[in-house]
């Protein structure tokens, strides 16, 4: 490993506004550059540390849409010219850091330290780095900030290492210039399993395409893998004292949570990555416990192996589901099942996410444009029979050999009450939601960011991952 010097790194709490908007071929190579992070902390404390900055592949993002206009994210990247304070370039994003800060574990004051990374364009001389996160009020304060000189040998490693894994095109609609490039990788699939890995990506990829509203805009993607091989079959489940050498690191038990799937491991996840182009990860499991996870503009995990006959549409689900976490920042709508999070949002705060709101005035709603025509707001929705149903089935062991038999009845029996609602199918404003039964709502009685089912999302999901994908793809692009 080449030690990089000369990066001047400073702290800085609050910053001024961000401005400008640049031409991509006066500003940029036409290359990317990945400047990697350590983000150490506790509980209401944070510190970023420079790691390296390095040079990747061809950058596959838009070239007009370089400043983010979305306003997703806990965190803000902002890439400025350093002669001209010229704003070159943003994108918001969330990250491991983030939620881990909601655990037990921070909660205490336990310090942490993980490693995360930024990807942008790469300029033609020196630009000034910062990332910026959002306040109690959701305004956004800058809380580091580096210069960067690709000029200065000493600051960006140039070499690039020699891919360790064949790329292939799943879906090729155009240049990645023009469409939305999603990557996928495995996890836990030896050698022997890579025709299944094959076989898995085709099935995610399909799935995710008869899925409302991604089906009507297929032709807007691209979508690639890599066929990573580890040296084990499955992942890491520490509540099992299973333990695999699974080549991304990933494993169950994120912040203590059985079936959240995450890897503390960003660099090997990046530099894997790095042979090929993407905006947006997607991360195969090749485990059998039901799992799977999310994070804004990081990347989506499933698993892969149903054990149970007649339960593999859940592995669909849980793809679908985490896509729209990692894609449009999308919140989780339920609120029944249990959570590593401690007050992941705070009361009376409007959280950033498009689908989740704070607000039962109609005039305030977040989504009020959508809401449908004379609808009460809150809307009355049966919630207390589906909580009485939800708190049965809350109480049933997931990993005991019975679970699926003793929860079909209590499965049947709330899906019933969401499709028979009274305003099913409707926008409107329901009580429960991001994980708490009072206070916050969500637009529609079900959705696929609410109801373990194959639903489509709702209006106002679909509505955001349009935006997402008219911002990133360009509809005339060949």
């Amino acid at each position: 490993m080449k030690q990089i010097a000369g990066l001047v790194c400073v702290l800085i709490l609050g910053a001024g506004p961000l401005s400008g908007q640049a031409h991509y071929e006066r500003f940029f190579t036409g290359g990317t550059l990945r400047v990697d992070l350590y983000h150490t902390g506790t509980k209401g404390e944070e510190r970023f540390t420079l790691d390296r900055a390095l040079q990747e592949g061809p950058w596959p993002g838009h070239r007009i849409n370089l400043v983010d206009t979305l306003n997703l994210g806990e965190y803000l990247l902002s890439v400025t010219d350093r002669a001209t304070n010229t704003l070159l370039y943003s994108r918001g994003f969330s990250s491991l850091f983030n939620e881990w800060q909601t655990t037990d574990e921070a909660l205490a004051g336990i310090y942490r330290t993980f490693s995360e990374s930024v990807r942008f364009p790469s300029p033609r001389r020196a630009v000034r780095v910062a990332l910026s996160r959002r306040d109690r009020r959701m305004e956004f304060h800058e809380v580091f900030s580096c210069v960067i000189d690709p000029a200065d040998p000493t600051q960006v490693m140039k070499e690039r290492p020699a891919p360790r894994f064949p790329v292939a095109p799943v879906i090729e609609n155009g240049p990645p210039s023009v469409k939305v490039d999603i990557l996928v990788m495995g996890d836990g699939y030896a050698a022997a399993d890579m025709e299944k890995f094959r076989t898995d990506v085709r099935r995610f990829v399909d799935t995710m395409f008869r899925t409302h509203p991604f089906r009507e805009r297929k032709s807007d993607f691209n979508v690639w893998r890599i066929d990573v091989v580890s040296e084990e079959s499955g992942i890491d489940v520490p509540d099992r004292n299973v333990w695999k050498r699974n080549a991304l690191g990933t494993a169950y038990n994120t912040f203590g949570s059985p079936r959240y799937v995450l890897t503390a491991e960003n660099k090997s996840v990046r530099d894997i990555a790095a042979a090929a182009p993407y905006d947006f990860l997607c991360i195969l499991v090749n485990d059998s416990r039901y799992g799977g996870g999310g994070i804004y503009n990081l990347y989506a995990t499933t698993y892969t192996n149903e054990s149970v006959a007649g339960q593999e549409w859940q592995m669909d689900y849980v793809f679908v589901h985490e896509f729209g976490h990692s894609f449009a920042g999308l919140a989780d709508e339920y609120y029944t099942s249990s959570t590593g999070y401690n007050d992941f949002y705070l009361p009376g705060i409007e959280p950033w996410e498009p689908n989740v709101t704070a607000q039962a005035v109609g005039e305030r709603v977040k989504w009020k444009s959508m809401l449908t025509a004379g609808i009460p707001v809150p809307t009355p929705w049966e919630k207390p029979a589906y909580d009485s149903v939800e708190a049965i089935r809350g109480k049933l062991d997931r990993l005991a050999p019975d679970y699926y038999r003793k929860r079909e009845p209590l499965q049947k029996s709330a899906m019933e009450l969401l499709r028979t609602s009274k305003y099913a199918g409707s926008v409107g404003v329901f009580e429960g939601a991001g994980y708490v039964s009072k206070g916050l709502y969500r637009p529609s009685v079900d959705c696929r960011m609410f109801s373990l089912s194959l639903a489509d999302f709702d209006p106002v999901c679909s509505a955001a991952i349009g935006r997402m994908i008219d911002f990133y793809a360009d509809p005339g692009g060949k």
